[in-house]
């Protein structure tokens, strides 16, 4: 009976589809009939109007074009909204699970806390899923002796943690997160035990952020100057510690834990994070294997235990896995105020865009908190030859990475390096290629991060985010004309209003400007409001306008 059980449940909203559409057919015919009024202004010019300035119209006319395009690409947003329902307690057997390489990036010990990164790192390794099945990577693009060594004091603090997680079933993973929450929401508060272990825990946190002050410290002394986060040769090492006896025998197997540090070098190109992730597939690839990956930012903790088997839900469903490429979070953060000013919560991208796009070939992907099929990125299987010198090419000179293949590989994707929305850019690929995507958004958020509350660090990533998908749009990738035959036409759509959307601003530049300079000037842009006289048996005509 549980084998015939669906592993999850996709809801189709036909009001909210039926109040998109009829909202799309008035509001085009309200646009329709603006356009035909502007036209008529040039093609049909009242003789009482020829004095009227054409440049004012031509500006407004122009940014009502742009708008309105911008418009119309996004109604596809609205199309057709589903949301999903997955049941993790559906899944087979532990034994029977895929294993799972974890992601996690930091560049700058400086701008990114350590204690904060190794937050990340420890929730990474609490998650509900089997150890020996679980392996995180950490990349250090900055090369930094201090992230390197935190890692060890985690991996020790870890083999305390994880089983007092697993022993209570504790939701909230990240130490920090746990450990400044109200005590009342554990649910064995009551129990002496609970109490008794959890003072231990806190005391050993304290321990653990005391060892890395420490860290810092040493590190600080024995500074090398040759190396820099521009200039430091390559690190790969698998984070162990046997030297503390106090552990008990009866632990639990922990999961896997290594550090990378790419080579860089001011000559050579390194792609920022496109290349760090291409760096981790390779290492991992070699060491693990694991046919799925999670990726995350180094501020974006697991803050539920149970979404990887949520994402397993969708990635082991015999229907759509063929086909499903990745499976997207929603990005949701701790230490954003109610009011969100800045809308750093981008609200309307994870309640409405990515909800209406999972109603057709799926989300896009977003660079964190998303569960992605290796072989989506690594290539697809084939059962003829393939030159072992083309393999290289696409993959590295690494003899171990070209075994770990097991078989015969035709290079696909990877994280590509034509924009610096490298996360964009690859996603769309995929889907071109006949990849879907699923969105999942349960009501506990799954992972949470900081966001930016600073208008300065918000106009530095908003240029960025800008600047990568305007790349793609006037790039040979330009959704609206490499999408189309690849793609569904409403997908394609989606897509090319993300990459048009940062031209949004020189529409709402014209309007805040235009329209008050010509009331002033008694220029008319819009039609007049027509008069009417209307008499009262017993007063004078009163004539409204």
């Amino acid at each position: 009976m549980e084998d015939s059980l669906p592993l999850h449940v996709c809801h189709v909203h036909p009001l909210s589809i039926f109040i998109n559409r009829s909202h799309a057919l008035v509001h085009s015919i309200a646009l329709a009939l603006l356009f035909y009024y502007r036209a008529s202004f040039f093609l049909f010019q009242d003789p009482k109007t020829k004095a009227t300035p054409v440049l004012p119209w031509l500006l407004v006319f122009a940014s009502e074009l742009v708008l309105s395009f911008i418009w119309l690409l996004g109604t596809a947003y609205r199309w057709r909204p589903v949301t999903r329902t997955a049941f993790p307690e559906r899944l087979p057997e532990d034994d029977k699970l895929p294993a799972i390489d974890v992601f996690i990036f930091t560049v700058d010990p400086d701008k990114e806390p350590t204690l904060k990164v190794m937050n990340t790192v420890l929730s990474a390794l609490a998650l509900d899923y089997p150890p020996e099945k679980l392996h995180v990577y950490v990349s250090d693009d900055g090369g930094s002796p201090l992230t390197f060594h935190s890692m060890k004091e985690a991996w020790r603090f870890a083999r305390w943690w994880l089983p007092f997680c697993e022993r209570y079933r504790i939701k909230t993973r990240c130490p920090e997160a746990y450990l400044s929450a109200s005590k009342d929401d554990d649910e064995d508060f009551g129990n002496s035990e609970f109490i008794r272990e959890r003072k231990k825990i806190e005391e050993r946190y304290e321990m653990f952020k005391e060892s890395m002050t420490e860290v810092k410290e040493r590190v600080k002394l024995g500074d090398n100057s040759r190396i820099t986060a521009q200039d430091h040769p390559s690190v790969i090492e698998v984070i162990k510690d046997d030297s503390d006896e106090t552990i008990q025998i009866d632990q639990p197997k922990m999961p896997l834990l290594v550090y990378v540090a790419r080579e860089k070098r001011p000559s050579l190109p390194h792609h920022f994070k496109a290349g760090a992730l291409n760096v981790l597939q390779r290492v991992s690839s070699v060491i693990s294997n694991s046919p799925y990956i999670l990726v995350l930012d180094c501020d974006m903790y697991c803050n539920d235990p149970t979404s990887a088997r949520q994402a397993m839900c969708f990635h082991l469903d015999a229907k759509i896995s063929t086909s499903l490429a990745f499976v997207q979070f929603p990005q949701k953060f701790h230490n954003v105020c109610k009011n969100d000013i800045y809308d750093t919560q981008l609200r309307s991208c994870y309640t409405v865009m990515w909800p209406g796009l999972d109603g057709l070939q799926g989300p896009v992907l977003s660079g964190t908190g998303f569960y992605i099929k290796r072989v989506a990125l690594c290539g697809s299987f084939i059962l003829e030859d393939i030159d072992l010198t083309e393999l290289k090419q696409s993959f590295g000179a690494s003899n171990e990475l070209i075994k770990s293949l097991r078989g015969n590989y035709k290079p696909d994707v990877g994280f590509l390096y034509n924009s610096v929305a490298e996360d964009f850019l690859t996603g769309f690929i995929l889907q071109c290629k006949g990849w879907i995507s699923i969105y999942c958004d349960p009501l506990r958020p799954q992972f949470l991060g900081s966001g930016t509350t600073k208008l300065n660090d918000l106009m530095i990533q908003g240029m960025r985010w800008s600047s990568g998908l305007v790349e793609v749009g006037f790039s040979k990738f330009c959704p609206l004309i490499y999408g189309p035959p690849r793609m569904s036409l409403l997908e394609s759509m989606c897509y090319a209003e993300l990459t048009f959307f940062p031209f949004y601003f020189l529409p709402l530049w014209c309007f805040a400007t235009i329209p008050q300079l010509c009331l002033l000037n008694g220029i008319p842009l819009y039609p007049k409001v027509r008069t009417h006289t209307y008499p009262f048996p017993s007063c004078p005509a009163v004539t409204f306008k």
